[in-house]
């Protein structure tokens, strides 16, 4: 035993001779690059590609098809319910809370949205909207009113993100959540065994969509392994 430790011993004195009591090169390299004060990308990294947040969103909607159909209702844009409804939808509305969406069908605020009536909709696409609204037990509450008996919604937040700027000028950014506030949101509405909340995401996404890194650069494995203590997009699906 002593000879090995005094041969570990001679080693490390050797590596601390040769490089000076400096880092190697590599441990350099990375601290450099976590040293950065902005981040890589302008524009969450859609402008170097796909985004990693919406990587896990579209694997979560992709996961879920038979749930988009018939009467569809989505914020925004119909962008998924038209990639993932597909023939499966028989309608599809878009809402938005002010009139200057020219592709929206209702203009309501989601906390009320008093102009729908309930039980209107089958499936409801909420991706990344309920940050912005700081009132969201009534956001949930409408949710689940204007859903049809059975009627699903599908659901994504950010669990770790950066400030999205243009959002927070326009409409306010309030929340981070995680599975377990989601889940504890929802089912205060929903029957809780109708809701299933869970996370994508583990140390490298979380870090690479932070520097606005586009998920082009990852290999699959890489952003499909999932670790419980860092929730990048937490997922909901409830059911009426």
């Amino acid at each position: 035993m002593k000879l090995i430790s005094s041969f570990y011993t001679e080693c490390r004195a050797f590596i601390r001779q040769k490089l000076g009591h400096k880092q190697p090169p590599v441990y350099a390299e990375r601290l450099r690059y976590l040293r950065r004060l902005r981040k890589v990308g302008a524009a969450l990294g859609f402008d170097q590609g796909s985004c990693i947040d919406r990587y896990y969103i579209e694997k979560f909607l992709s996961d879920h098809i038979p749930d988009i159909r018939g009467h569809v209702l989505e914020i925004g844009d119909d962008t998924y319910t038209r990639r993932f409804g597909a023939e499966q939808v028989i309608r599809s509305d878009v809402l938005h809370r002010t009139e200057d969406n020219p592709g929206a069908t209702i203009v309501a605020d989601l906390t009320s949205a008093g102009p729908i009536p309930q039980d209107t909709f089958d499936c409801i696409i909420l991706t990344q909207t309920l940050q912005y609204i700081y009132e969201l037990p009534a956001a949930i509450e409408t949710l689940h009113r204007i859903l049809k008996p059975g009627g699903v919604v599908l659901a994504t937040v950010p669990g770790i993100a950066y400030i999205s700027r243009y959002d927070l000028e326009h409409w306010g950014e309030y929340w981070r959540l995680t599975t377990q506030s989601a889940k504890r949101l929802f089912s205060e509405v929903f029957p809780p065994q109708k809701v299933a909340a869970q996370a994508y995401g583990n140390l490298l996404a979380a870090a690479a969509f932070l520097c606005g890194l586009s998920a082009d650069g990852f290999k699959a494995e890489e952003l499909d392994c999932r670790h419980p203590d860092f929730e990048v997009v937490v997922t909901v699906r409830a059911v009426k």
